[in-house]
């Protein structure tokens, strides 16, 4: 017979059969979780972001599903945000486990009393829930308990914290926007960080309808759900009335949606750079100002009206303390195709024209062939069969360093090169950085000067970068923290002279201006007018400018001082002095720099040099105690002192007359003599001779010129504004090359040549042939109209 059960046997079981169906039920959910596990978030594929140094997003890629989100975490949003989004949205989030049983009751017994939704009852992890189950999205029923389902997963799974910043990074926003870092970056312009209250009430609201409540679109209805949220933060108590009346003021206003990149060809850059690497995050920083790279854009910009359809231009800016680059512009309009829009100028090989000419002076004043003063010859010159002209195709007969370099007359230029030699000159800008990319794999040659070799804005930059940094170059880099590739260019004391040249004209006794924006400024232009160029350095910046078609035709009427030098001064501008503590520090004249007088035309100092024999005075920059003589004469052997014989005033052949008395005078440079007056020689030589001790030249080697006779009195054909002169040089060797008031005219090869030359300013003028030789003849004529 049975026994009866006690009462305490009964508890027991009871407690077992509890205990039994716990399990079951744990067994059931964690077998649920696992067949039905979270989907991943969408945040798992962020929005590939470049940003400024100051966190400002420069350009974005959308993730794998096509949305644009900026990843963030609580702690980087505002707390006005926060405080706005619990409040509204969730008020028991900390304490319930993924669902609000008394908001759900109230919203059921609401559907079921009106037929409609009154109030939701969905808490945020719930709408997280939604946001990464698709099919937990909607009203009805089933998607109700989907959701409620995957909130209470969510909850097993993650922290509040978690939860909280999947749904700051993965509420819709409107468009393609997710996310409220997103948001606030597009429809703001600032970081979700710095959001004001009306700006936190305005995005709590719009993830409730984000097409129909967008501020671009919809301005009336975004302010009005805004109003809203402020409206409940002041009836909870959490911002006092005063701050929601104030918030309310706040006009709602938002910019249509649309791509706002700041450098997009430096965006694309660092994205490509870190794919080479084999990683992809979903953040990049670089060093831009954002500021600066806005201004610098809308500098291009403005000037697109000026410039033929196909050009682009580019422009970069660098630190020349950190070397990072601030500003960087690779195209002159990223929309517009016809200008290859997508062409990073700032990479491409071009002809750096004349910018390589600073950093040849720099090199022969640290080898100790020059100082800043030291005489040049400006005229028409043959170099082995290379016979460089001038920009403007004129010559100006003795220059000095500082005037060669200022006013980039290619002549003194292409003679420097060819004494330093041009494969050391390329040798030592390749250490630097230059790579100076020679057509054809040819070797470097004296037209290198000049533009003949290939090289970068960005390689330019860089070596422009030693004239504000002691002579040591450096690459610019556009990654934070970034180590230093530092070369040495050139001296200190080279550095110095160079940039006081470039600068101020480079002629001790200009003080340094301790006020307003000092440049030192370089143009360069190109064969053919295809690429204008203008490089600056101040102490705080090293910047250049690039104008150009991306195909490499010609852009004829743009060149660097009219097109390039124009945008380069803006820019300047633009800068600003900057602040001081970002600078490198005072500039200071180094120890191996002095000023020192000297004469021309040996080119000595003052103290080393007879006084009669100093036709010219001058100051120039000297490097380590150094003052070199003048250049050899390359048509006359021999030191310009030399000997003159002189009897009764008249000069006179040694051995000729017994009782002549020797003196010294001082020449200048053979080439030189077309463009010297009798005035600029040495008195001794401008003595006559006497006619039976006078040097006799053989007829043979006598120069003249045929078809125009000496004083010459020219008058145009009547209704013609110009007179057709054929011209001869009787005498010439080895080419000759005609010049009309120191200008470039004509030149042939063949000596006896016949020279067609064409005349049509009224006045006085002076025709000069010279040939290979350096002997020369001038006739002087006039002109009437």
């Amino acid at each position: 017979m049975p026994q009866p059960r006690t009462a305490r046997g009964s508890r027991v079981s009871r407690l077992r059969r509890f205990e039994l169906t716990l399990a079951a039920i744990l067994l059931l959910v964690l077998a649920l979780d696992f067949a039905f596990p979270l989907p991943t978030p969408a945040s798992d594929s962020p929005t590939l972001t470049v940003l400024a140094a100051d966190g400002t997003p420069l350009r974005a890629w959308p993730g794998d599903d096509g949305a644009q989100r900026h990843p963030t975490t609580p702690e980087a949003v505002s707390p006005y945000y926060l405080q706005a989004l619990l409040h509204y949205e969730d008020r028991w989030f900390d304490w319930h486990p993924g669902v609000n049983p008394v908001a759900l009751v109230r919203a059921a017994w609401q559907w079921a009393r009106h037929g409609r939704i009154v109030s939701g009852g969905s808490t945020l992890t719930m709408q997280v829930a939604r946001l990464v189950d698709d099919k937990a999205a909607g009203r009805s029923v089933p998607a109700k308990l989907r959701q409620i389902a995957r909130a209470l997963q969510l909850e097993l799974h993650c922290s509040k914290h978690e939860i909280l910043t999947l749904y700051l990074n993965l509420a819709p926003m409107g468009g393609p926007l997710e996310g409220v870092e997103t948001a606030s970056r597009a429809y703001l312009g600032k970081s979700a960080g710095d959001l004001s209250k009306a700006e936190a009430a305005l995005l709590v609201a719009l993830p409730q309808s984000p097409t129909r409540l967008r501020p671009d679109r919809a301005v009336a209805s975004a302010q009005a759900a805004r109003d809203k949220v402020l409206t409940r933060m002041r009836t909870l108590g959490v911002w006092t009335a005063a701050d929601v009346a104030d918030a309310k003021l706040e006009r709602v206003f938002a910019p249509p949606l649309r791509a706002r990149w700041l450098a997009p060809l430096a965006a694309e850059r660092l994205r490509q750079e870190a794919r080479r690497q084999g990683h992809t995050p979903a953040v990049i920083q670089s060093t831009l100002d954002a500021g600066l790279q806005a201004r610098l854009e809308q500098l291009l910009t403005d000037r697109l009206n000026s410039l033929p359809d196909a050009v682009s231009m580019a422009a970069l800016v660098v630190d020349n303390r950190t070397l990072e680059v601030r500003g960087y512009v690779g195209s002159a309009d990223f929309t517009d195709a016809r200008r290859g829009a997508h062409v990073d100028m700032v990479r491409a090989r071009r002809s750096p024209g004349s910018t390589l000419k600073p950093f040849l002076y720099a090199m022969a004043l640290d080898d100790g062939l020059i100082h800043s003063e030291s005489l040049l010859i400006d005229a028409p010159q043959n170099f082995g069969g290379y016979a460089p002209g001038n920009f403007q195709a004129d010559f100006s007969g003795p220059v000095s360093v500082s005037e060669a370099l200022q006013r980039s007359l290619n002549v003194p230029a292409v003679d420097l090169l060819d004494r330093i030699g041009p494969e050391r000159f390329a040798g030592r800008l390749r250490n630097a950085g230059v790579k100076l990319r020679m057509p054809a794999n040819a070797a470097p040659n004296l037209s290198l000067i000049l533009g003949g070799g290939s090289t970068t804005l960005e390689e330019l930059v860089g070596a422009y970068t030693a004239l504000a940094r002691g002579g040591v170059a450096a690459r610019p880099h556009l990654t934070p923290g970034a180590a230093l590739q530092e070369t040495r260019l050139m001296s200190e004391g080279a550095a110095f002279i160079v940039r006081e040249i470039l600068e101020n004209g480079g002629r001790p006794g200009n003080p340094f201006r301790e006020s307003g924006q000092r440049v030192a400024w370089k143009t360069g232009t190109s064969f053919g007018f295809r690429d204008a160029w203008a490089l600056g350095v101040t102490d705080r910046y090293t910047f250049g400018v690039w104008i150009g078609r991306p195909d490499g035709t010609p852009n004829p009427g743009h060149f660097g001082a009219n097109s390039a030098a124009p945008l380069l001064r803006d820019l300047a501008a633009a800068l600003g002095p900057g602040d001081s503590r970002q600078q490198l520090g005072p500039r200071r004249q180094p120890a191996s720099v002095a000023a020192v007088p000297i004469c021309w035309p040996q080119g000595l100092a003052e103290s080393a040099t007879e006084p009669g024999l100093c036709l010219q005075h001058r100051t120039a920059w000297t490097l380590d105690g150094a003052v070199p003589p003048t250049l050899p004469d390359r048509l006359r052997s021999g030191p310009l002192v030399e000997p003159v014989w002189v009897l009764a005033g008249q000069r006179v052949q040694p051995g000729c007359a017994a009782d002549a008395e020797r003196f010294e005078a001082v020449r200048w440079p053979a080439l030189l003599g077309p463009f010297l007056d009798a005035e600029q020689r040495h008195p001794l030589e401008r003595l006559p001779w006497r006619a039976d001790c006078a040097p006799r030249e053989p007829v043979a080697h006598r120069l003249r010129v045929v078809g125009l006779e000496p004083g010459t009195v020219l008058r145009p054909t009547p209704g013609q504004r110009e007179v057709t002169l054929r011209l001869q040089a009787i005498g010439a060797q080895q080419g000759t090359t005609w010049l009309l008031d120191g200008q470039w005219m004509a030149a042939s090869d063949v000596a006896s040549a016949a020279q067609v030359l064409q005349v049509s300013r009224p006045g006085a003028h002076r025709l000069t042939v010279m040939d290979g030789l350096g002997r020369w003849a001038r006739v002087e004529f006039q002109l009437q109209p």
